[in-house]
C-alpha cells in the first residue's frame, strides 16, 4: 500500500493533532520502568513526551514517512514500521497508548486483540480516535460533492460509538474504567487555505480514481458546501468529535 502520509505537511500545519492529546498523556500517567507502546505514533512527539516521564517507549506507525520523521525528531528513540492489525512484539508492555491513530483503521477487533496480546496481564490501554459523528459535516460535503461530479466516495474512516467500541474491548478481555466522548472544533492552521490542506492531509483515499485536473474544482465545490458552517472569524474549522478511552485487561475491582 502506498504511504499517503506527508510528514513536513503533517507537522508544520497540522500539529493540532498531538499538541491537544497532552491531557490523554496525563491519563496514561506513564512512570519510571514502565514499557510502553505508542501505537500510531506519527512523527513521534507524544512518544517522546511519555519518554520525558522516565518510561520505555516503542513508537509504531505504518507510514514509513512518518517514522522516518519520528526518527529524525528523536533519534535516540525507537521507532518501528508496522501494521497495528498484527502487532509482534518478543516482550510485553505495561501499556499501550494510542491517539488520533485508530479510526484509520475499519478492522478494529484484530487492533484489540493484537493489544490485548502485546500486554502483560493487568496492562492498560489509553486511546483517543475519532468518535461516531466525528468530521460528520466535512464527511457529507465530501459525499455530496463526489458523487455530484460522478465519482465514487471512498470513506477510509472508522467513528464508532462508545457502545460499539465498549463491546469490542469487553471482547477482547478489557474492562473499561472509563469512557468518553466530546466535541472538539479545531481551528485549522491557515486562515485561507485551511480546508484545503486538511483534505490534502487526511482525505486523499476519498480522490482515488478523480483525474488531477477535476480535484481544484471539486475541491473548490466542498469549500463552497461547508463555508456556512465550517468558516467563522475568517477561518476554517473542522468539527471533530473524539472517543476517549481507558481499559484495563482483565477483570479487577475499581481503585
Amino acid at each position: 500500500m502506498a504511504d499517503r502520509w506527508d510528514s513536513a505537511l503533517y507537522d508544520d500545519r497540522h500539529s493540532f493533532v498531538w499538541k491537544k492529546a497532552g491531557d490523554l498523556i496525563d491519563l496514561l500517567d506513564p512512570v519510571t520502568g514502565e514499557r510502553i507502546l505508542d501505537l500510531g505514533c506519527g512523527t513521534g512527539h507524544l512518544t517522546a513526551q511519555i519518554a520525558a516521564r522516565g518510561a520505555t517507549v516503542v513508537g509504531l506507525d505504518a507510514s514509513a514517512s512518518m517514522i522516518a520523521q519520528a526518527r529524525q525528531n528523536y533519534p535516540k528513540l525507537a521507532f518501528v514500521l508496522g501494521d497495528a492489525r498484527a502487532l509482534r512484539f518478543d516482550e510485553p508492555f505495561d501499556a499501550v497508548f494510542s491517539n488520533a491513530a485508530l479510526h484509520w483503521i475499519p478492522q478494529a477487533n484484530p487492533v484489540i486483540a493484537g493489544v490485548a496480546a502485546a500486554l502483560k496481564p493487568s496492562g492498560r490501554f489509553v486511546l483517543e480516535m475519532g468518535a461516531k459523528g466525528n468530521i460528520a459535516q466535512i464527511a457529507e460535503a465530501l459525499t455530496a460533492v463526489l458523487e455530484e461530479a460522478g465519482h465514487a466516495a471512498r470513506n477510509p474512516w472508522y467513528f464508532p460509538s462508545a457502545g460499539e467500541y465498549a463491546s469490542l474491548l469487553e471482547v477482547n478481555g478489557f474492562e473499561v474504567r472509563t469512557m468518553e466522548t466530546f466535541e472538539r472544533w479545531n481551528k485549522l492552521e491557515h486562515p485561507e487555505r485551511g480546508l484545503r490542506e486538511w483534505l490534502e492531509m487526511f482525505a486523499g483515499v476519498w480522490f482515488d480514481g478523480v483525474p488531477t485536473g477535476s480535484r481544484t474544482e471539486i475541491v473548490a465545490r466542498i469549500e463552497s458546501r461547508l463555508r456556512p458552517a465550517l468558516w467563522r472569524d475568517g477561518v476554517w474549522w473542522a468539527d471533530y468529535k473524539r472517543l476517549r478511552v481507558v481499559a484495563r485487561l482483565g477483570v479487577f475491582p475499581i481503585e
